[in-house]
Parts: C-alpha cells; structure tokens; sequence
C-alpha cells in the first residue's frame, strides 16, 4: 500500500499504444498508455472502458460523432460501443485507463497495434 507517482510511471516507458499495469483493484486493472495519431476501430463486447486525460487532449471518435476529452476529463465508453482513440497535431497524449482484467485490446479486431500482455510497472 504505496502511493504511486504517475509521472514517474509514464517516465518509465515510451511506447505508444501499449498499456502499461500500474495497479490491480479485484477484477479491475488500472492502465497508464502515452497515445499518439490514431489507433484502430474496435469494441468491446463484454466490458466498459474508462479513459481519464492526465496530459493532452483526446479525441474519442464513435461512428456518429467524436467527442473531445480535455487533460482532467474522463470519458466511459460502454460496453459493445465501437470506438476509435486518437490524437491531432501530432500530439502525444497520456491516459489512465480503468478496465477488466480480461479486456481485449483491440476486441474481436487483430491489428498491428494490439497488444496481448500489459506489462506491470
């Protein structure tokens, strides 16, 4: 029972795209990734999503809109909901994400940016 310092877990790694595992809550995890450009289209069938912005903006694209969360907004996407996170300008963006241990990167979508072991840091 430590605190845990998020700058310090998002100096550790460069990766964008990739979900690093900085904490455990039941079946929960808790998730630090650095975005950048755009990722792929996808759902989850089973389980919610929760993205905070610590840093940047993100832009949370769904097939009839694209909602903007600003660095301090969270954003839930639910469950079966087909989204798609980016970023504009180049911009590189820094996310805490809130999911089920048993989430699927991508879903049911293979893509070169999925990712099958979040590594713990």
């Amino acid at each position: 029972m430590n605190a845990i310092s998020i700058k310090d877990k998002l100096s550790i790694f460069s990766e964008k795209w990739h979900p690093h595992q900085i904490a455990v809550i039941d079946d929960m995890q808790v998730l630090l990734a650095k975005l950048q450009g755009e990722f792929v289209w996808h759902s989850h069938d089973d389980e919610d999503e929760l993205f905070q912005v610590v840093k940047g903006t993100l832009y949370m694209q769904f097939r009839d809109r694209t909602e903007v969360v600003n660095e301090g907004e969270i954003i839930v996407v639910p469950k079966g909901v087909e989204h798609n996170p980016c970023t504009k300008n180049n911009e590189e963006v820094h996310v805490l994400l809130f999911e089920k241990r048993s989430i699927a990167h991508t879903g049911n979508v293979q893509h070169e940016k999925t990712q099958t072991h979040y590594p713990r840091i």
